[in-house]
């Protein structure tokens, strides 16, 4: 199992989103930019996530995007199905007809296990815990006194 960018600055973009959710749709310029991804990739993210009713489209001088559904309901496994698809880590969990050895093979079981732990771990977190996390994070830094 594998996480790509895609899956990891998506669920970036999703934060955001929760971390503002209350405050109406933000652009697609003020995600990229507090999230430090390039507008472009974030269009294609975003796009994604769009087709998979995880967020809405907000047209208009005041649109941008906003969480389809509160943060609370929005696992990071279901972003990184939408990003990654549902593809296992190898095929023979898919077809075990793939694998010539399937009869002797002692990792198949392994392979099936650790997916089935992540899916688990992903699906127990929710953007909102995220929130909830870097809002603790944000809190316990120690102020800038810079002068």
């Amino acid at each position: 199992m594998r996480i790509t960018t895609k899956t990891r600055y998506g669920t970036r973009a999703l934060l955001e989103l929760a971390l503002h959710q209350d405050e109406g749709p933000l652009s697609l310029a003020e995600i990229a930019r507090r999230q430090e991804l390039s507008e472009k990739y974030a269009e294609s993210l975003m796009g994604r996530l769009r087709a998979a009713g995880v967020v809405h489209s907000v047209r208009g001088a005041q649109g941008g995007y906003l969480l389809a559904r509160d943060a609370a309901a929005i696992t990071v496994r279901e972003v990184y199905e939408v990003m990654e698809g549902v593809a296992p880590p190898v095929a023979c969990l898919e077809d075990p007809g793939n694998c010539s050895r399937v009869d002797q093979c002692v990792t198949q079981e392994v392979w099936g296990r650790m997916q089935q732990a992540a899916l688990e771990v992903l699906g127990g977190v929710t953007l909102a815990d995220l929130a909830e996390r870097y809002r603790r994070r944000l809190a316990a830094r120690p102020a800038d006194f810079a002068i």
